[in-house]
């Protein structure tokens, strides 16, 4: 639902608006850089930790080095974008976030399958992913179309 009725007339919400989506699509590049940041940040603790179970398991505990990365992203991605601002700390930065069509809130698990389809899309179809946004309706990518979500100007 993109509007709400009231005495039969349609009123348009900011989903609507052409504006909502003026300078998205770099937003949303510069956002994703800033993101990579902070995960990288995060895994700094994260992986002290690691060191620290690996030294008092004999190095079983190493293990957990391959699974670290993504577990993390995982969790800020989960916290962050399936949290009251619908956004991660870099889209907050630059004023977007992550809207579904449906007017519901995105949850926890709907971030982390945007993030996942994602990194997917990445691996098998590099390219496509962007060069949707150039041709879709709302500047929306491969895995916005698939999940019905839309990435919009939070200031707007």
């Amino acid at each position: 639902m993109n509007g709400q009725v009231l005495d039969g007339e349609i009123i348009a919400t900011r989903l609507d608006e052409a504006r909502a989506y003026d300078g998205v699509r770099t937003r949303r590049i510069l956002a994703f850089l800033l993101d990579y940041v902070i995960v990288f940040l995060l895994l700094i603790p994260f992986g002290i930790v690691v060191f620290l179970l690996g030294l008092l398991t004999f190095g079983i505990g190493w293990g957990l080095f391959g699974i670290l990365a993504p577990l993390v992203a995982i969790i800020y991605v989960w916290t962050t974008l399936g949290g009251a601002s619908q956004a991660t700390l870099g889209m907050r930065a630059f004023g977007i976030r992550l809207d579904r069509l449906d007017g519901k809130p995105v949850d926890g698990l709907l971030a982390v399958v945007h993030s996942v389809l994602f990194w997917a899309g990445n691996v098998i179809l590099t390219p496509l992913i962007l060069l949707v946004s150039l041709f879709a309706d709302r500047k929306r990518t491969l895995h916005d179309l698939l999940l019905g979500t839309v990435v919009t100007r939070s200031d707007r």
